[in-house]
């Protein structure tokens, strides 16, 4: 991309960081990345069992980690299913504290004691990356982890940090119990 030499930082779209100016997105990017998200789910909990401001906490996250002010965020959350999908701040900041959608328990509140993104494969794309893979979350009064299947994915904004503008997580399938089919086994 070339750029006219009228063109000024302030006539570019809002976040946009022309390829030649950012580096290419590496592993270690998106590692960092999904560190500060798992951090960052486990503090929304912590703040919200002190009694603190947590619906402010969960708004930082979003607004840190997620891309919404560069353009749209395709979000599924693992535990939604009246309103599956989350395309504004509001209505992801709903799914980690409760709120705006009734279906909403408030996700991060749980609280969990750790979150860690475990087995997974990460495709690097200039200035954007994907992961997919597993990650665990494991609440107080336990040692055994939930296992979640995930998606993100991660373009890079004007201050050179990855944002999510992808994310999509689900339970692993659990085939259903086989049952007879009735009349597909002869009498005698």
């Amino acid at each position: 991309m070339t750029l006219a030499p009228n063109l000024h930082a302030a006539d570019l779209p809002n976040g946009f960081v022309p390829q030649s100016l950012a580096s290419a997105v590496s592993e270690e990017d998106v590692r960092e990345a999904q560190d500060k998200w798992a951090a960052g789910v486990v503090d929304i909990g912590r703040v919200y069992r002190e009694g603190e401001d947590y619906v402010a906490r969960a708004a930082k996250h979003v607004d840190k980690l997620y891309a919404y002010d560069l353009g749209p965020v395709l979000f599924k959350p693992t535990l939604a299913t009246d309103v599956p999908f989350r395309p504004t701040a509001q209505m992801a900041l709903s799914y980690f504290v409760g709120g705006e959608i009734a279906e909403d328990r408030g996700f991060a509140l749980k609280p969990w004691r750790s979150v860690r993104f475990g087995d997974q494969r990460i495709s690097l794309r200039g200035q954007t990356a994907l992961a997919m893979g597993l990650y665990l979350f494991t609440p107080y009064g336990t040692d055994a982890p939930t296992q979640v299947e995930f998606t993100f994915g991660y373009i890079r904004d004007a201050k050179g940090d990855l944002r999510i503008n992808l994310h999509h997580s689900s339970m692993p399938f659990t085939p259903p119990l086989l049952q007879p089919i009735e009349g597909a086994i002869a009498d005698g």
